[in-house]
């Protein structure tokens, strides 16, 4: 049996109100609705997020498509240039093989040039020499020299100043001798010689050839042929000087003749350039004038005067060279 006592409930106690577990419930059901609102929230952004990023990813798509089709054209615009400029790197060095054979040609070509033009420069320096060796011919040298140093000039090489200074040394030297017109002195040479026939002489012969044969007159008798003929041949005139010589008819001929070559001996000697036979024929031309023919006439008065002016004229000048032209000629050939 069991002795424990029995317990009979107790009737609890009637419940007081307690604020604190409402506070904390209301608390909690706040805390419960912000965070629902704070999850609601974050998802709309999520969502919002999630729309923007897929809009942009599209975006990036589009662009890195468009960056991929640029990328695409820069790689054959690329390709094309660097095909480009390998023609052009081709054709460059073709160019400039060209170029080289070009410049290889124009050296050979002007070596080629100055040699032909320095060849020519030495006949013309050669013919001027000859010039003035043998004829004196100081105007031909002066030329000769003018043409060779204007071809130099045309060349424009500076391996020919030494030789174009040697050319205006000489055309200096050159031009400093006295010029003699030889053109002018022989034109009155020959115009004296050309009024040879006109000059009377002093014996004023009615005719100064030999005298031809005439055939008698009819009804002319012996003895009045006989007197003409003698009257023809012997007449007696007044000479002033008593040195005058009265020469035959048959003479004159021979004497006009002896003095025209006087005269045409002295323009030989005035080309020559040799002074003494030229005073000597001028003086034997004047004594000739003096002695045989009419010294009052104009023709002989002014003959005689242009004899004297043409003995006073120098025609044996010494005449200098162009060894410095040659000597630089020569200098150039041995260093080329």
């Amino acid at each position: 049996m069991n002795n424990t006592p029995e317990t009979f409930p107790v009737a609890p106690a009637p419940m007081r109100f307690q604020p604190l577990p409402l506070v904390a419930l209301l608390i909690a059901a706040l805390a419960l609705a912000a965070a629902g609102w704070s999850w609601s929230d974050s998802r709309e952004r999520i969502r919002d997020l999630k729309t923007e990023l897929g809009r942009r990813l599209a975006e990036s798509g589009k662009d890195v498509s468009e960056t991929r089709l640029l990328a695409r054209n820069a790689d054959d615009s690329m390709r094309q240039v660097s095909e480009k400029v390998a023609r052009i790197e081709s054709q460059m060095v073709t160019s400039q093989q060209q170029q080289q054979a070009l410049e290889t040609l124009y050296k050979d070509l002007a070596q080629g040039r100055d040699q032909w033009a320095l060849a020519e420069i030495e006949q013309v320096l050669l013919t001027a020499a000859q010039q003035l060796q043998l004829a004196g011919n100081v105007k031909a040298a002066i030329i000769a020299l003018e043409g060779a140093d204007t071809r130099l000039q045309r060349l424009n090489r500076p391996q020919f100043t030494a030789l174009r200074r040697a050319i205006a040394t000489d055309l200096a030297t050159l031009r400093a001798v006295p010029s003699l017109d030889e053109v002018g002195a022989s034109a009155r040479i020959e115009a004296l010689v050309a009024h040879i026939a006109d000059w009377p002489l002093t014996s004023a012969q009615a005719s100064e050839a030999a005298p031809a044969p005439r055939a008698q007159k009819q009804g002319v008798s012996l003895r009045q042929e006989v007197w003409a003929e003698l009257t023809r041949i012997v007449q007696i005139r007044r000479v002033d000087r008593n040195e005058a010589v009265l020469l035959p008819p048959d003479q004159a001929y021979f004497l006009r003749e002896n003095l025209r070559l006087r005269l045409l001996s002295a323009r030989l000697a005035l080309l020559s350039q040799d002074q003494a036979a030229f005073g000597t024929d001028l003086r034997a031309a004047a004594d000739m004038l003096t002695r045989y023919f009419n010294t009052r006439d104009d023709g002989v008065a002014a003959a005689m005067k242009e004899i004297t002016r043409l003995s006073h004229l120098q025609i044996a000048t010494k005449l200098p060279g162009i060894d410095a032209s040659l000597a630089a000629l020569d200098a150039y050939k041995g260093n080329h």
